[in-house]
């Protein structure tokens, strides 16, 4: 026990050092002349966010080296992570990182606030809280931007079908592919705003110069929704053969129906099966005590009768 109760001290004063470090990191970045008239300096040569993103980015950065991971391709998963959810900051990955080692260190230290009011609590349950919560502070962020993402995918696989359809009326009509998908976009910015600003994107990137297989590969990157990977790698091999844009569009727009309706067909079949386990959790127990309850009552007044 006292082995333990040492441990535990040394990791909460470890925290402790570490948590007095940061806020003085940050203290003296935020105020010290010096790196302001330097930051003003080169503000000209690169794209300084604004507002509340650059004092962010100001706080963090002389931490940032000692939060990020050492492997690129760990930064380079996070990133696409972060991309997908719609975080497209250049620091957003140095943010996201610092975040988790931000709540890593506060919340075990609240956690060990909190139940030094409750002295009846052993030195190992109390060792187990602390260690639990920075399991949580390092996961929750992880959580938060799944979250962001899945529902983000979501609007944008909503919003696909009706951009697709758009998009043929387009190229049909005579537009070009970059010219049809900058009237989708604009079309569809105020009921699909996600999928509305990711083809404004590759539109933006064309005119920047950027090839246009490589600006549609960028967008199906971006997305992370495998309906719009199926439409850019149709879309590159028309680009690369030269073959008709709207004949190709045509006939991925029937695969995609066709594959819409055995999606809904599937999940249909997939309705009995789950309503059984509710029907036998909710429906069941009352069916039983609707029907069997009044006989059971009257066998049980007999036994007692009896006696």
């Amino acid at each position: 026990m006292e082995f333990t109760t040492i441990g535990f001290a040394i990791f909460v004063g470890i925290a402790v050092c570490f948590l007095a470090y940061g806020i003085a990191t940050v203290v003296a970045n935020a105020t010290d002349p010096v790196r302001r008239r330097v930051a003003a300096t080169t503000a000209s040569t690169e794209a300084a966010p604004e507002g509340f993103a650059f004092d962010v980015q100001r706080l963090i950065k002389p931490v940032a080296k000692y939060v990020l991971p050492s492997k690129s391709e760990e930064q380079s998963a996070a990133r696409r992570q972060l991309v997908q959810a719609g975080f497209r900051s250049p620091h957003a990955v140095a943010q996201f990182y610092a975040a988790k080692a931000a709540l890593a260190v506060t919340l075990p230290l609240i956690a060990y606030l909190a139940v030094r009011f409750t002295p009846t609590l052993t030195a190992g349950y109390v060792l187990f809280v602390v260690f639990f919560a920075g399991f949580v502070g390092v996961r929750l962020p992880d959580i938060v931007v799944g979250h962001i993402r899945t529902r983000r995918i979501k609007r944008l696989r909503n919003g696909f079908p009706d951009s697709l359809d758009l998009l043929i009326v387009c190229v049909e009509s005579g537009l070009g592919l970059i010219p049809a998908i900058e009237r989708v976009a604009r079309e569809i910015e105020i009921s699909h705003e996600d999928l509305a600003h990711e083809y404004a994107l590759v539109t933006a990137e064309i005119r920047a110069g950027v090839e246009r297989p490589v600006a549609l590969r960028n967008l199906a990157a971006r997305t992370g929704l495998e309906d719009i990977n199926g439409l850019v790698a149709l879309l590159v091999q028309t680009i690369r053969f030269g073959t008709s844009v709207a004949d190709a569009l045509r006939v991925y727009s029937e695969e995609f129906r066709d594959k819409r309706m055995q999606k809904a067909e599937e999940q249909a079949a997939k309705i009995g099966t789950k309503m059984l386990f509710p029907m036998i959790l909710c429906f069941f127990p009352s069916f039983f005590i609707v029907a069997i309850g009044p006989a059971i009552i009257k066998i049980v007044d007999a036994f007692q009768s009896m006696q």
